[in-house]
């Protein structure tokens, strides 16, 4: 009977052993599952890659040279000057940038992108801001700094998700 009951406790602790290994996977798995990075989630690289490529983006608006890329249109925009067509430069400008990032930032609640904010600063000063969304406390930014006939202008842009 004494050995009977050695062999009871025997398969006890042997279950008891398989329950802790079964539970310390389980929360290793969980811990894995939930410090696992967002794939959605915009990160400071995108954002930073995005501005540099759109300020070279060749706009529709012309001089009596060529074609207007972003950066040279924030320069005309900034001078007052017009397009070849007639069209304010700074009209332009705006609606250039909105499609651009409208077209690559889709805004919306069911997306990873909530809201943007594109700011244009010339010598420190806000000279234009296009917002569209919710600002949220999470975000990514980044700007494109530029110098031209000692002005200074700057491209910032801040991704809410």
């Amino acid at each position: 009977m004494n050995r009977l009951t050695k062999k009871g406790q025997e398969e006890i602790v042997g279950f008891v052993v398989i329950i802790v290994i079964v539970a310390i996977a389980m929360v290793i798995l969980l811990w894995f599952l939930l410090n696992s990075p967002n794939e959605d989630a915009i990160q400071n690289f995108e954002v930073e890659s995005f501005i540099q490529t759109a300020m070279q983006y060749t706009t529709d608006c012309e001089d009596y040279v060529e074609f207007l890329s972003l950066q040279d249109l924030v320069i005309a925009c900034e001078e007052g000057e017009k397009c070849l067509d007639e069209r304010e430069s700074c009209v332009v400008l705006n609606e250039t940038f909105t499609n651009i990032i409208e077209n690559s930032w889709k805004v919306s609640e069911e997306s990873a992108v909530k809201g943007y904010k594109l700011n244009i600063f010339v010598n420190d000063l806000e000279k234009t801001e296009l917002k569209k969304g919710n600002e949220t406390t999470n975000y990514k930014g980044a700007f494109q700094d530029f110098a031209r006939s000692g002005t200074d202008y700057k491209v910032a842009l801040n991704v809410y998700y």
